[in-house]
């Protein structure tokens, strides 16, 4: 699960959201499948409600302040294909729809103030997009191998949300993209505590919560997070983590460890065996040097 928070999709945030919403659009207008933008009251919004809601909520915010953010919610192809699985490939649709409001939920919650305490004090709208498509920056597209706007392969269904900078009574602002911890008590009550790292880790959790996913430990937004900013004791532990969910797994399907069990492997801190790499028939051995090994070639 992959979730970000940006200024916007056309790059500029700080003035109207037409172009963000007609970029939004862009299925719609290839025909690809209608689809009408939602949020937690109704699912059958028109584009034109978007931009008026979205631009009519700034009320005392400066010519160079952001007026609204985008949040993208991209499940993993692995993740698309076990809703599919549960729910049918038209009913995985409505269940993202109710996870994304869930998600805002969330997102409402995490700037911990008086007032806003849950997706019905934003003001946001949603939109679900089946594909994704080859931009220039794409390698596939530098090198040949696809055209600018073709359509990707694959799973490709994700979510994109637009919310206002403002909550719903327009007197409270909101930015996720605050570095507040709540160090500065005074700076924290003006523009919340957002803890952007805790919003995509409940993000994740909620997923896993409301359908029943079970997610390895290396798919988990802690693991990438550690392999990236972490100290090299925590990858150590999140990897001992890994290796134990492993084991888990493996001795649950009825496989064992030198004939131990789980619990046996867990009591001594013994590791899950890993067979050594087979040799590499490549390889040549080295050949035996004779006496006159450093004199060169003869002539």
């Amino acid at each position: 699960m992959h979730v970000n928070i940006t200024k916007s999709e056309t790059g500029n945030n700080k003035g109207s959201s037409s172009a963000l919403v007609s970029y939004l659009e862009k299925e719609n207008k290839l025909n690809e499948h209608i689809e009408y933008w939602f949020n937690q009251e109704r699912s059958d919004i028109q584009p034109y409600e978007v931009r008026q809601t979205i631009d009519g909520n700034i009320a005392k915010l400066a010519k160079d302040d952001a007026k609204f953010f985008l949040i993208n919610i991209s499940p993993s192809a692995k993740e698309l294909l076990y809703l599919k699985e549960q729910y049918g490939e038209a009913g995985v649709e409505g269940y993202l729809k109710d996870y994304a409001n869930q998600v805002m939920d969330a997102y409402a919650r995490n700037f911990k103030r008086d007032g806003v305490t849950g997706n019905s004090d934003l003001v946001y709208f949603g939109k679900l997009e089946h594909y994704r498509y080859y931009t220039y920056k794409d390698l596939e597209v530098r090198k040949g191998l696809a055209e600018k706007g073709d359509r990707k392969p694959g799973e490709q269904m994700h979510l994109q949300i637009i919310v206002s900078r403002k909550d719903k009574s327009n007197s409270i602002k909101l930015s996720p993209l605050n570095n507040s911890k709540g160090k500065n008590a005074a700076h924290s009550q003006k523009v919340g505590q957002f803890d952007r790292v805790a919003f995509k880790q409940q993000s994740e959790s909620l997923f896993d919560g409301m359908f029943d996913y079970q997610r390895e430990i290396k798919e988990s937004f802690k693991y990438a997070n550690t392999q990236k900013h972490g100290t090299y004791e925590e990858k150590q532990e999140i990897k001992q983590q890994q290796l134990l969910q492993q084991a888990n797994i493996h001795f649950q399907q009825g496989g064992h460890y030198h004939g131990k069990g789980l619990l046996e492997i867990l009591l001594d801190g013994e590791q899950p065996y890993i067979a050594p790499p087979m040799p590499d028939a490549r390889r040549r051995k080295k050949k035996r040097r004779g006496p006159d090994h450093n004199q060169g070639y003869r002539m």
